[in-house]
């Protein structure tokens, strides 16, 4: 699926970046992978869809975009998207129980520094 022109890798993918595990009216974000530098809406279709075990974004990579809003297409840097609880393009509210997923998608920042 291509959102914003951007393509988005999973299962039954919507326009907004929603899929068959995460279909609520925040879940508009899909996140980029280290392991292959494609957005995938979550975890779940990195694994339905990928020939590849996911790796998470690296921590010396926390400045480049990661993220995208499914709702504008504005992508968004780690940093930049964990301190928000909305897109700061469109407003648009993200889901907040994203956040307990972080450590799936990213790595943490402590690790750049090793």
């Amino acid at each position: 699926m291509r959102v914003h022109g951007h393509e988005v890798r999973g299962v039954d993918v919507d326009g907004e970046t929603r899929c068959a595990h995460y279909g609520t009216e925040r879940d508009v974000v899909a996140l980029r992978f280290g392991c292959c530098e494609s957005y995938y809406p979550c975890f779940r279709c990195h694994a339905a869809v990928a020939d590849h075990e996911a790796e998470r974004w690296p921590a010396g990579r926390r400045g480049e975009p990661a993220a995208l809003c499914g709702v504008c297409g504005a992508e968004l840097t780690v940093d930049c998207y964990a301190a928000v609880d909305a897109c700061p393009d469109c407003r648009t509210a993200f889901n907040p129980g994203c956040a307990s997923h972080y450590d799936r998608y990213f790595e943490p920042a402590a690790a750049a520094e090793d």
